[in-house]
């Protein structure tokens, strides 16, 4: 195992469990996140950065029609 990966936190998409360390395939790990607790909000976070993401190409899609 990588020594950087030691204090790492990953969320397992497959048990909705967080790991500590690489412990699951990279198939089914999110992250990595520096808390328990950022691993565990994985996907409340991955939302939120997708609703922005949709929201700025919306309005770059707005600029085009000006």
């Amino acid at each position: 195992m990588c020594p950087t990966t030691a204090d790492e936190y990953y969320f397992n998409t497959l048990t909705g469990e967080v790991e500590h360390g690489q412990v699951s395939s990279w198939t089914h790990r999110m992250g990595p996140y520096p808390t328990e607790e950022a691993a565990r909000n994985a996907f409340d976070t991955a939302r939120k950065r997708t609703q922005k993401w949709d929201e700025d190409d919306a309005r770059w899609g707005d600029e085009d029609d000006d």
